[in-house]
């Protein structure tokens, strides 16, 4: 079965290359630097073509990323093979499902981004995946990942949105058609993209649908309720300030016992 991402792996860093990965990296190093001063050692769960992954590594941590994508994979291990040896070999990656994968060892940090715990639509999708967090930390690690907020995406609502962009080789347009599902705390992303070569003026359309779920803050203590977990705060992505309605992702720390 083809994956989500698979079939735009090709195009996915030119959608998102005004998304400021090196200030994001940033800040989820800061956090990781407060909450587990002497960690050095993170699995990242979704870990897509290896972007954060590469600006945490310049960092100086130690990075491995798991993703459900071989494609993705694919780009993330050419990424890797152009940086710099002694960044390169701060990098590993392997495929697997975030609720079901065991890399057979245990780390500081488990960080999830850009919204791949919204990804896990259900109560069991969810609680496999921070079980599957819990199994890689060891005590005193800590589970980072960052969410839809519910409050935000209820007030706002997701709206139509066209994204038009190239480079030298391709021209896309994305447009994007959300569906609430209100009853499932679920936004089903209908997307249509159409890619044009420019040298052959060869046009493709892709449609997928994301499926992304919103979680309120008192969600976030239920799912970490397990005796495996202690402490969990929440903030708004990037900020040390309580999320309001104004934001539409939100970040959660928790700590391992």
């Amino acid at each position: 079965m083809t994956q989500v991402f698979d079939v735009y792996a090709r195009y996915y860093d030119l959608l998102y290359r005004d998304k400021d990965y090196a200030s994001e990296a940033g800040f989820v190093a800061e956090q990781l630097r407060r909450h587990q001063p002497a960690g050095s050692r993170i699995l990242e769960l979704g870990c897509g073509t290896g972007i954060h992954a590469e600006y945490l590594a310049r960092k100086g941590f130690h990075v491995h990323g798991v993703d459900l994508s071989a494609e993705m994979l694919v780009k993330a291990e050419a990424r890797k093979a152009s940086l710099p040896p002694e960044i390169a070999a701060c990098l590993s990656f392997s495929q697997g499902d975030v609720r079901t994968v065991r890399v057979g060892a245990q780390f500081d940090a488990v960080v999830s981004l850009f919204h791949v715990m919204s990804y896990q639509n259900s109560n069991a999708d969810l609680a496999a995946a921070f079980a599957t967090a819990a199994q890689h930390l060891g005590p005193g690690g800590v589970f980072m990942f960052d969410y839809w907020y519910g409050p935000a995406v209820l007030l706002q609502k997701p709206e139509v949105r066209v994204k038009r962009l190239g480079d030298d080789q391709i021209e896309v347009l994305r447009i994007a058609e959300p569906v609430l599902r209100l009853a499932e705390n679920v936004v089903d992303v209908n997307y249509s993209v159409i890619i044009k070569t420019k040298a052959s003026c060869e046009v493709r359309q892709i449609n997928e649908t994301h499926s992304m779920r919103y979680l309120f803050l008192p969600e976030i203590p239920q799912l970490a309720s397990g005796p495996e977990w202690a402490s969990c705060t929440s903030t708004a992505w990037l900020k040390d300030v309580v999320p309001t309605e104004q934001d539409w992702a939100g970040f959660s720390v928790i700590h391992r016992r």
